[in-house]
């Protein structure tokens, strides 16, 4: 998959954000191989949070802001046979609000790389077509797929709730 990648203010400059993206992404390829296909692309926005928060509202009808937020353009089915040739499909957007991820990291006392890093691999579980809201066994099973990339990049499981 190919990230194109756009920074705002106020991402802190001091971070390769567009590194960390590519290297979340590869992480998360080796536990959802279907994210690696070749045709796929992606945009990751980082963003402030007011205009997550426009989004949120114009496309999701929710008057607040959040911390990521993912635009999925392909069915799970579809994601899984996309056939190797042809030309770039896109499989979604990705928004981060960089107030609220700066904030969730510092409660949660990690950094703000490694919560960024968390919240990209969510978006781009979710543009695959997973959903933790769908049921338990659903949110299970992405918060473990979350984790199992998180660990190959050396970042601790963020949920901290299991064995």
């Amino acid at each position: 998959m190919e990230l194109e990648i756009d920074i705002e203010a106020p991402w802190p400059g001091d971070t390769d954000w567009v590194d960390l993206a590519e290297r979340a992404l590869e992480a998360l390829v080796q536990v959802a191989p279907e994210l690696g296909h070749e045709r796929l692309l992606t945009s990751v926005l980082f963003t402030s949070d007011s205009q997550v928060h426009t989004l949120n509202r114009e496309w999701r009808a929710k008057d607040k802001p959040t911390n990521v937020l993912s635009f999925p353009m392909l069915e799970r089915v579809e994601l899984l046979n996309l056939q190797q040739d042809g030309p770039p499909e896109m499989l979604g957007d990705i928004a981060l609000a960089a107030e609220t991820c700066a904030r969730e990291a510092s409660e949660k006392n990690v950094s703000i790389q490694d919560h960024a890093t968390h919240l990209l691999i969510h978006g781009l579980l979710h543009l695959a077509g997973l959903d933790h809201e769908i049921s338990d066994a659903d949110a299970e099973a992405m918060e473990a797929l979350e984790t199992k990339a998180l660990a190959i990049l050396a970042i601790a499981d963020p949920y901290g709730d299991r064995n």
